[in-house]
């Protein structure tokens, strides 16, 4: 109950709320991010959990030449010399086991299916650490597979323009897109407007990218910030262009998704029902040309954009 005003009295909404029906959302993982890089990728499937990146030895060895109608000079032999020990990539498990009381499940399902969603949000969680695997992973994420020639800094601690140019020159065979921590892109962003020069955007999956010479800047909250200071990584991808590539195990009992298994363990003996869910993935780099980093680049410079610091 509640006074008015004038001094009568009418039902409180507190009270009004025991009788009120409400609506109700699925429940919101505040950590779910879009995961551009597992879309952007080609993922290629690894029938035995093995995947061999043969590569040619000493490709300048072999020899050809440009002949004239004007002489017959003498042709050269060559062959094509392969590596003895190419790198293999195996596929790792992101897994964990769901446990639902199924007393929860069979009194508390609607208007949401308790199993569904706690499932959901299980693979979610997953699904963000398979990415966060990919780019930081020590044996196969892309930190961790970039060749030290394919390693540049900053001319002037934050990235500019001249930075992203010089990135491009280490990925020049069709470069697919730049990968940066949102506050890198935002830095960049800064730093290339200041100079009169604000990059363009791009729609791609209904969002909007911004981009320079045309290669979009896709954001990942999964790229490390520590101390001020972030990356930026340039790949190439797809198999036919030798670049960067996603693994997974196809066929896996279970499988809802590429690579993604959900397994009924069984209930035990204090009604928990039990659920296996296990992600297969890897990531290869083809050759050492398809991606490169600027790294310790600086994400917390502003400007005063007064008329006397106004770039010219």
């Amino acid at each position: 109950m509640s006074t008015l005003p004038d001094g009568t009295f009418a039902l409180s909404d507190n009270a009004a709320r025991q009788l009120a029906n409400a609506t109700k959302t699925a429940p919101q993982l505040a950590s779910i991010s879009p995961r551009w890089l597992t879309h952007l990728l080609q993922w290629v499937p690894v029938e035995a959990g093995i995947y061999r990146v043969n590569q040619v030895k000493d490709p300048q060895n072999i020899k050809v030449t440009c002949t004239s109608k004007k002489t017959e000079n003498q042709l050269p032999r060559t062959f094509v010399e392969y590596e003895e020990k190419p790198r293999e990539y195996f596929l790792n498990a992101v897994s964990t086991v769901l446990d639902v009381h199924t007393r929860i499940s069979d009194l508390y399902s609607s208007p949401h299916d308790q199993i569904k969603e706690q499932l959901r949000l299980t693979i979610e969680t997953i699904k963000e650490n398979q990415e966060s695997e990919l780019i930081n992973n020590p044996d196969y994420g892309l930190f961790s597979q970039v060749a030290d020639e394919q390693r540049i800094f900053p001319l002037n601690g934050a990235p500019t323009p001249d930075d992203l140019d010089e990135l491009l020159t280490k990925v020049w065979k069709e470069p697919a897109f730049f990968l940066a921590h949102p506050l890198a892109i935002a830095a960049f962003g800064r730093e290339a407007t200041r100079r009169g020069t604000p990059p363009p955007t791009i729609s791609l999956f209904g969002s909007q990218f911004i981009t320079w010479r045309g290669v979009p800047l896709v954001a990942s909250d999964k790229i490390p910030v520590a101390g001020g200071k972030s990356s930026i990584l340039l790949l190439r991808v797809g198999d036919r262009r030798q670049g960067v590539v996603g693994l997974f195990q196809p066929g896996l009992p279970g499988e809802q998704s590429p690579g993604l298994s959900v397994r009924f363990m069984g209930i035990n003996d204090h009604a928990i029902a039990s659920y296996l869910i296990s992600l297969y993935c890897s990531l290869a780099v083809l050759t050492p040309d398809a991606l490169a980093v600027l790294e310790d680049v600086e994400v917390n410079k502003y400007h005063d954009y007064s008329a006397l610091d106004t770039y010219k």
